[in-house]
């Protein structure tokens, strides 16, 4: 049964998980916080959430052994989502206050908005959909979801983004490679947008069971 899937939410000190805890909780699953390598190792399926800085990120993420744990998972094939700043620390650096080394699982690099816009990048706006994914089954091209960022990621390897958003530039909004899902936005401030997308990769997860 789909509430009987582990998913852990990786918490490395740099966000509200409760938030992305009851957005999962909204399409049936129960997933849990935390910083323990071991729950991350036994779990179905794992979240890296955040809305602090990347150094912060990574720095969490290092002290408690989540960066090692991190990388084992998605080595093995386990279904990973990345959301806001937890799709920026897969990438290889990010300039936010000095360069910062990433997780390095992603090509490419964080950077900031030009200094012509309004920084951060808040509210809604819309995904621009690059090519068929499962994690935008059922979302149409062009529908709107909830941004707060002030970095966004930028890479040369078109094959992983899935969609973009323009803001000043086209930016990917979600990108994915294999086992590797992550979006810029936060789905559980989307609505039924966000609810779908959180629905979509928790479907997959299930099926991804052997016997389920």
């Amino acid at each position: 049964m789909i509430e009987r899937l582990r998913i852990a939410i990786v918490d490395a000190g740099i966000g509200n998980l409760r938030s992305v805890q009851k957005g999962f909780e909204h399409v049936g699953v129960s997933p849990v916080p935390t910083d323990d390598p071991v729950v991350i190792a036994d779990a179905h399926a794992v979240v890296l959430p955040g809305v602090a800085s990347f150094g912060d990120g990574m720095a969490g993420l290092r002290a408690r052994g989540l960066d090692s744990a991190i990388l084992a998972v998605i080595e093995r094939g386990v279904p990973f989502l990345g959301i806001c700043v937890g799709l920026q620390l897969l990438f290889g650096s990010s300039e936010e206050m000095g360069t910062h080394r990433g997780l390095g699982i992603l090509p490419g690099q964080v950077k900031r908005f030009s200094a012509s816009l309004t920084v951060p990048h808040m509210g809604w706006n819309q995904l621009e959909q690059q090519r068929p994914h499962p994690l935008l089954a059922n979302i149409p091209d062009g529908a709107f979801v909830y941004f707060a960022n002030s970095y966004h990621a930028v890479t040369d390897d078109e094959s992983i983004i899935v969609a973009t958003t323009e803001y000043g530039t086209h930016f990917p909004s979600v990108v994915a490679r294999d086992n590797v899902w992550a979006i810029q936005f936060h789905p559980e401030k989307s609505q039924e947008t966000g609810l779908t997308m959180l629905r979509n990769f928790v479907e997959n997860v299930y099926d991804r069971l052997p016997g389920h």
